[in-house]
């Protein structure tokens, strides 16, 4: 599903954010991406998405080398990807119902499923009473649960997350762990940026620590063989 084989990232003043970094995640795993701020958690993710392009290095999703994807090709691999911002990256001006709505609009399902599905979702990460607010209202958690449910509404093959939880109390913390436990039994592949590698081992998911852009911890499940490379 997500292969990285040798990517460096660097910036245009220099920093590098990523230092040949190389694995690969099975179809269908969950996995958690620990580090320190500044460790290049952020930037794999971009990377995913492509919100960045690699200096060098391929980024395979899906069988695909994405920045081969022409524009047009791109919004597909976007729909592909649930993406849970640390910004959470929500319209204000809209209701918590019309954010995850827009989700589902955006990927051409059909009108009729949609305020089922939307309702669901938010009855899942307990947003349900606040259907008709606008997420300025909103604490920071309860914003971070709506991007939650934007990003999962369409149930898509990747869901890819920074710090999912860093905003909410021990106890619904555990409660969107859990909608992500849903999902991976589900088929989703999950990846999971955390500070917190107690919360990784606590799961029994494996991680990829990694520190100042590189690697320093990879699980045999996630290492890069040549036989993947073809």
């Amino acid at each position: 599903m997500i292969r990285f084989h040798n990517v460096s990232m660097r910036y245009p003043t220099g920093y590098e954010a990523l230092k040949g970094v190389s694995f690969a995640l099975p179809r269908g795993s969950f996995y958690f991406l620990t580090g320190h701020s500044g460790a290049g958690k952020t930037s794999i993710l971009k990377l995913i998405y492509r919100a960045e392009r690699p200096s060098e290095g391929t980024v395979v999703i899906g069988g695909r080398n994405i920045d081969q994807l022409t524009n047009r090709q791109l919004p597909l691999l976007r729909r592909s990807v649930g993406v849970i911002f640390q910004d959470y990256k929500l319209l204000y001006d809209r209701t918590v119902y019309d954010n995850v709505a827009l989700a589902m609009e955006v990927a051409g399902q059909e009108p009729d499923r949609i305020p089922g599905q939307v309702m669901r979702t938010l009855e899942s990460v307990g947003l349900k009473d606040y259907t008709y607010q606008n997420p300025i209202a909103l604490s920071g958690g309860e914003q971070q649960r709506v991007a939650i449910a934007r990003a999962t509404v369409n149930r898509p093959s990747l869901v890819i997350a920074d710090e999912p939880t860093g905003n909410l109390d021990k106890e619904m913390g555990r409660r969107i762990l859990s909608l992500f436990q849903t999902l991976h039994k589900q088929g989703t592949t999950i990846l999971l940026v955390t500070h917190d590698v107690d919360l990784a081992r606590e799961l029994k998911h494996p991680h990829i620590e990694m520190v100042d852009g590189e690697i320093s911890y990879l699980p045999d499940s996630a290492r890069l063989v040549e036989e993947s490379l073809s």
